[in-house]
């Protein structure tokens, strides 16, 4: 639906037409579901929508509405003429022509529940019939829940009216205003059940992508904040009553990290939380990790832990927590004007969210767990040929979807954390505390900001903005140092180049660490700790460290120490062989993180033989203590042994890890993070004579390791393992289900199913996943995810060509998110592209696709030049460790 992909262009002109605030009055009746004895499934809700709004007379407009079909559209009023719906209602819009200075719309239509975590979710718990709803509107879904100006700059003031059956909790982003008795429902499941209506009170101006809805039989916990405006502020939890018992063992640390962050951000910006109440609802199928609804913040249930959890994922929800409440502020009272300024929100909020947890919480190597996770995204995002600017053209819709990505994230933080060390920390923060002041309520640009941070740092920020934040690309920083024959440095450069595809060189606020053995201890196996530290500004092709010379050269030296600013890292040689040799040694996590990700990217680049890479890794991983270090090291040593290693020394180098991961399992202390990290990364290479024996042996008990608890998501995590390597049957993998038929079991099953090594597995994976339409949205990622998981490159090989005939049928026929969750993947796996087929097979298809396909849309084009960019490397990287075998 064209009409269905607002460009900016028609954003400006609409902005230009309607005028002031608007005003919405929208009422939802949510009474319908599935009937009792499950003959009927309800898809649909009632929808009536009045806006009032003023406007240019004369002049002409639309408002947004997504139903799926035009007899949704029960009646459309403007200024009490009634319009016909079938002439005015087409691609997605309602025409509004012959506009007064104040008017007033009503519509009323029949709207769709989702069951791809877009518009208005409907999601039904298998484990005890239980119906739950939530909304998710960014980009532009609140126009597939009612009728809309859907775009960030025209903010308005919502009231909202839900009828709902009585034992639901209904929670939107303002307080109810009162609760009364409605009819009894006429239909669905809740049929036997009266209903209530909610009222809820007005909200303050905002923009439509952040309202929210949420309803069902959630269970709640209760507390308050005492704002530092003198007001209370009601706190809520919510979550399925199936994983209530397993949420009440955490709800009182979320609600105490979720109040020291309000503190810690009204203590760095001096204004104090702006909204009535904070509700995080914890809910099933969610594409997103959370989203920040204003005082509805919905967040994926995975964040209940009913089964251990890496140290790493328990990091990351406190992390995921502060990220969203920062949003309150970035994103929420202060908004974009349109999705190129996307960055305000989310780059903003991912680097408060990191300060915040290592300054406010237990989680002090925060930034080491950022370096590991969120910038190596960001790193490798920014060297695919689809990278842009942190302020991105995004011309309509579809290109803001696909800039939800490492670039708008991680680097955004990356580079804010630069932009902090370039004017310092307290005129930054004065800056945003006059930024958030005068735009509150309101929506911004770069611009506004930029002169928000001029004002308190005195500095001229347009040309730090033009380098950073509207150029692409990364540069490379290098060191090249001279040494006299006793070992004094005689000479210290820091070399900077860019690729030529971007040759913007940038300016750098830096520091250079030495690092050499810790006084007194063993030259061979003590610790490696910082001996000496000179923080300087970095400018140009090359940069001389006058600190550094006729100072003793030390063991290792480490440009972009303390990781302040952000650029790929080349060590000079001796720094490097000591590297090589001796990571596991390093005392600090962000050090070690730094430095494993600048071997990471040497690997990726065929710079470093990818064995060296394995090798270092393996060694380090025997001492590393740092969740989020130790997961993202695992996942690239398996990146490397499966994808990057010589033809001629893969299988081996594959059976050589998966053994020794399994020997450092064994050896790991009990019940450890690590033993955890490492059995479930050994599970997933199926290799070894004793890997079935030794796999089901976790499973009945007669393997055990000490304090590693074979729990529901561990013993699922088995079954998959199993299922890969060809050691599970569908009907073993159905039988288990039936013991215990839950969400999330759904989900594992599924996976379970689609990772069957053979012909026929594959290709009811590919069929379900793709034609399938009783599927839930994370019925398919993990089905998807399990046919990509088998590490088979001849059960791939036939799905290079079907990959690439399906791709318009898949971008037709499905909602923006399960294309790209179908065609490009997402956490759990690389969806249905055949990223173990042959590279060359995959390249050579790929770019026979694009060649052929110059005219189609950005984002799906964007999908597959990302996609083949990947096989690319895999290519490259391979031919240069076969020449080294």
């Amino acid at each position: 639906m064209p009409g269905a992909n607002l460009t900016q262009q028609e954003a400006i002109e609409r902005r230009g037409v309607v005028r002031g605030v608007p005003q919405y009055a929208v009422a939802l009746d949510l009474t319908g579901g599935d009937k009792s004895d499950g003959s009927e499934r309800t898809e649909n809700f009632g929808s009536v929508t009045t806006v009032t709004f003023d406007a240019k007379p004369g002049a002409s407009t639309f408002l947004d509405l997504i139903v799926d079909s035009t007899d949704r559209v029960e009646s459309v009023e403007l200024n009490g003429r009634a319009l016909d719906p079938a002439a005015v209602y087409k691609d997605s819009r309602i025409e509004l022509e012959g506009l007064a200075e104040h008017n007033t719309v009503t519509v009323a239509a029949t709207c769709q529940y989702s069951h791809t975590g877009e518009g208005l979710h409907r999601s039904v718990d298998p484990s005890d019939g239980n119906v739950y709803l939530y909304s998710q509107f960014e980009v532009p879904d609140a126009r597939r829940v009612y009728a809309v100006f859907d775009q960030p700059d025209i903010k308005a003031v919502f009231t909202f009216t839900v009828t709902a059956p009585e034992s639901w909790t209904v929670v939107t982003n303002m307080p109810a205003a009162d609760v009364t008795a409605a009819e009894p429902a006429t239909a669905g499941d809740q049929a036997a059940e009266a209903t209530k209506t909610w009222r809820f009170e007005p909200t303050p101006a905002m923009s439509s992508y952040l309202t929210a809805f949420c309803a069902g039989p959630y269970a709640s916990w209760h507390t308050e904040y005492a704002n530092e405006d003198g007001r209370t502020v009601p706190m809520g939890i919510y979550c399925r009553q199936a994983l209530k018992d397993a949420m009440a063992k955490d709800v009182d640390y979320l609600f105490d990290i979720t109040k020291k962050g309000f503190a810690f951000y009204n203590e760095q910006w001096g204004v104090p939380y702006p909204y009535a109440k904070y509700d995080q609802l914890f809910v099933p199928e969610y594409n997103a990790g959370a989203m920040e609804n204003i005082g509805t913040v919905t967040i994926r249930d995975s964040y209940v832990f009913e089964s251990k959890v890496t140290d790493a994922l328990a990091e990351r929800r406190v992390v995921t927590v502060l990220h969203e409440l920062a949003h309150m502020w970035f994103g929420d009272l202060v908004t974009m004007k349109w999705w190129n300024d996307l960055w305000l929100n989310e780059s903003f909020a991912e680097f408060m969210s990191t300060l915040c947890t290592a300054e406010a919480t237990d989680w002090k190597d925060a930034w080491a767990t950022f370096s590991s996770g969120e910038k190596s995204w960001g790193e490798a995002q920014d060297q695919r040929p689809t990278t842009h600017p942190i302020v991105a053209p995004i011309h309509d819709l579809n290109d803001t979807y696909v800039n939800f990505d490492g670039i708008t994230y991680a680097k955004g933080a990356s580079v804010l954390r630069q932009l902090v060390a370039y004017v310092g920390r307290k005129p930054f923060f004065a800056g945003i505390h006059s930024y958030l002041t005068k735009h509150a309520y309101g929506n911004a640009t770069l611009a506004d900001l930029l002169a928000e941070l001029e004002k308190a740092s005195g500095r001229d920020l347009k040309a730090w903005s033009a380098t950073w934040l509207e150029q692409s690309g990364i540069t490379t920083l290098g060191a090249k140092v001279d040494t006299a024959a006793d070992g004094t440095i005689t000479g210290f450069t820091i070399e900077q180049t860019a690729p030529a595809e971007h040759p913007v060189l940038r300016p750098h606020r830096l520091a250079v660490g030495f690092y050499d053995v810790a006084d007194g201890e063993d030259a061979a196996t003590g610790r490696i700790v910082r001996t000496a530290r000179f923080e300087l500004d970095v400018d140009g092709a090359a940069t001389q460290v006058t600190e550094a010379i006729g100072r003793k050269r030390p063991a290792f030296i480490l440009i972009n120490d303390d990781d302040l600013t952000y650029a790929k890292l080349r060590f000079d040689p001796a720094s490097l062989d000591f590297a090589l040799k001796n990571l596991y040694r390093f005392d600090d996590a962000l050090a070690r993180s730094i430095v494993w990700l600048a071997l990471w990217d040497m690997t990726r680049d065929a710079e470093l033989p990818a064995e060296s890479f394995i090798e270092t890794s393996l060694a380090a991983l025997a001492t590393e203590r740092e969740s989020t270090t130790f997961r993202y090291a695992l996942g690239q040593v398996s990146t490397a042994a499966f994808h990057y290693t010589a033809a001629s020394r893969r299988k081996e180098m594959v059976s050589h890890v998966a053994t020794r991961l399994w020997q450092l399992a064994n050896e790991a202390a009990p019940g450890s993070d690590e033993q955890f990290q490492l059995v479930n990364s050994w599970l997933g290479y199926g290799q070894g004579d004793d890997f079935e024996a030794d796999a089901r042996g976790l499973l009945d008990g007669t393997v055990t390791l000490d304090g590693l608890e074979i729990d529901n998501n561990m013993r699922w995590g088995i079954i998959v393992a199993l299922a890969s390597a060809g050691f599970e049957t569908a009907e073993q993998i159905d039988a288990e289900l039936a013991k215990n038929e839950t969400t999330e079991n759904r989900q594992f099953a599924y996976m379970a199913k689609g990772a069957i090594p053979t012909p026929e597995a594959k290709a009811w994976a590919w069929d379900t996943a793709l034609h399938d339409d009783t599927l839930t949205n994370s019925q398919i990622e993990d089905l998807a995810g399990g046919f990509s998981l088998t590490p088979s490159p001849e059960l791939q090989e036939p799905y290079v060509a079907k990959y690439f005939e399906a791709v318009d049928w898949v971008w037709k026929n499905r909602t923006f998110h399960m294309s790209e969750a179908l065609l490009q993947g997402t956490s759990r796996g690389s969806g249905l592209y055949p990223s173990y087929a042959d590279p060359a097979a995959l390249v050579q298809a790929g770019d026979a696709w694009l060649a052929s396909h110059e005219d189609a849309d950005r984002a799906l084009r964007r999908m597959v030049v990302e996609n083949v960019d990947g096989s690319r490397r895999t290519l490259r990287v391979r031919t240069y460790n076969d020449s080294l075998a």
